[in-house]
């Protein structure tokens, strides 16, 4: 999906949005931020625990066919005291081939994302865009007016954040319709450059109202697309 962006029409508009102001934008792609590697163990560990039990609550149909039929109607029978150890066994079996199977199920890529929470999704990339807006922070020489745009475009997550100075004096709205221009563009087909443009425009108006150019612009970021 990161070959699918248009960088260059990006770089463009970051460089057209940042004339006539001292702030800075940066655009920051991502791919997935993170394996989510807790996803399959909790979705296995909930199952092999959660369904054999039930299964026995409801009546379970399926050990008959695991352990035996005999194994099965000595239980019912009342031959409990010698099949108990037999079905503790097959009992730990299940949950084990229940967890193992899950667990792989879930593993796969375009699985794991549809079983992944948005709240987690959504935690995960805010980690790392403000691991991102911090590391440039340190390398911005003092400046409070830098603006980051951090797509992680397989999450489908946009987080926008800017520097406590021009915070201040524009609050969430800004950065709440920058995000929303890239997730419209993003749910309506695979290349969210146009969002992306749109919401660099937005940033740079907002820059240019609160934060004027008052001189010769220094060197600072690169327009191009940062891939993270």
């Amino acid at each position: 999906m990161l070959s699918g962006i248009d960088k260059e029409k990006i770089a463009a508009a970051v460089a057209k949005a940042e004339q006539g102001t001292a702030g800075e934008i940066v655009v920051a792609l991502a791919g997935e931020v993170s394996t989510y590697h807790e996803t399959p163990l909790v979705w296995a560990a909930a199952v092999a625990l959660a369904l054999p039990p039930l299964a026995l609550a409801l009546g379970s149909k399926f050990l008959p066919f695991v352990i035996g039929g005999f194994a099965w109607t000595a239980v019912q029978a009342g031959a409990m005291e010698n099949e108990i150890p037999l079905v503790l066994t097959v009992y730990a079996v299940v949950q084990a081939a229940l967890f193992i199977v899950v667990f792989l199920i879930s593993s796969v890529p375009a699985v794991r994302r549809r079983l992944t929470p948005g709240v987690l999704r959504r935690h995960k990339v805010e980690r790392a865009a403000h691991h991102q807006f911090a590391a440039l922070a340190a390398r911005a020489h003092g400046s409070e007016t830098g603006v980051l745009i951090f797509i992680a475009l397989i999450d489908r997550k946009v987080q926008v954040l800017a520097d406590a100075a021009i915070h201040r004096r524009c609050g969430d709205a800004v950065w709440v319709a920058a995000a929303q221009a890239v997730q419209r563009a993003m749910k309506a087909g695979d290349d969210p450059t146009a969002g992306i443009i749109e919401a660099v425009e937005i940033c740079g108006a907002d820059l240019r109202a609160h934060f004027p150019a008052t001189g010769p612009r220094p060197e600072g970021f690169s327009t191009e697309p940062m891939e993270v």
